[in-house]
């Protein structure tokens, strides 16, 4: 099951077509260009970036996925999960992101 963080981070190319490719996604509908950055599925790490369309693949439909941000493009979305750790980094003292984003 797809669970979104109520502030969802948005990367500047996709803000426009933000709700559409929410929409897409929640409708396991193909998506292109678009990235989802979630909780990191190992302990050992921080946050998962993948293309959307895996979550159309039985394992995560199976699996509670948490999606706390969206970037058009890979390049966007590497980005953007560097605008989070930073943000959570100079809040907190820390980088534990579960705790800050739920």
């Amino acid at each position: 099951m797809i669970h979104w963080a109520s502030r969802l981070y948005v990367g500047e190319k996709l803000k426009k077509k933000k709700d559409k490719a929410i929409q897409s996604i929640n409708n396991k509908k193909a998506t292109f260009g678009i990235y989802c950055i979630t909780f990191a599925s190992h302990p050992d790490n921080l946050f998962d970036v993948m293309d959307a369309n895996e979550l159309l693949f039985p394992h995560y439909q199976k699996s509670d996925i948490y999606i706390v941000g969206l970037a058009k493009g890979k390049d966007e979305a590497i980005d953007l999960v560097h605008d989070m750790l930073m943000e959570v980094y100079l809040k907190t003292g820390d980088f534990k992101v579960k705790t800050y984003f739920t």
